[in-house]
């Protein structure tokens, strides 16, 4: 299973420091349009930050005309080839999850590629003030559900 950022809604407050994290560490400027993480406020109280999630799948390599988006098979990172990408949308068309963005200064797309310069993983984990983003997979998310579903169910029994 590929490693993506996951977030906890519950813990995410909308702040924005992880799109500035990204955006100073990929652009060397705090210009959050250029980030590869975007943090979406969801009515009226819940916000989430959006990147790829590194499908098994992806539709976004198949969608692309030009051929300039390639997977790699080990890590599931997406790479732009920025030679190739004319910003034509199509992989952000089809992205299931809203992860992927056309950069407005270069016209070109840009996907999270999970920081591999830096020593310390991720920029927008590293800076995240609340703690809600983390390194994690698909089974680890379901995992997680099921355990908090069960909690719910738990909760609900003993308040009946």
């Amino acid at each position: 299973m590929h490693k993506f950022v996951s977030v906890d809604i519950n813990k995410c407050v909308g702040c924005r420091v992880c799109e500035y994290a990204c955006s100073m560490e990929k652009n060397k400027s705090f210009n959050p349009t250029r980030s590869r993480i975007r943090v979406v406020r969801i009515y009226p109280h819940t916000n989430a930050a959006l990147n790829c999630r590194m499908c098994e799948t992806p539709t976004c390599v198949p969608a692309c005309p030009r051929k300039a988006l390639t997977q790699d098979p080990e890590t599931g990172v997406i790479h732009v080839n920025d030679s190739l990408c004319t910003g034509c949308g199509w992989c952000v068309k089809v992205c299931e999850f809203g992860a992927i963005a056309i950069d407005p200064d270069t016209s070109t797309v840009r996907i999270c590629d999970l920081c591999p310069e830096r020593e310390n993983g991720q920029a927008c984990i590293e800076w995240c003030p609340e703690k809600a983003l983390e390194l994690t997979t698909n089974d680890l998310l379901s995992q997680r559900a099921r355990i908090d579903a069960v909690q719910r169910l738990e909760e609900a029994a003993g308040e009946g």
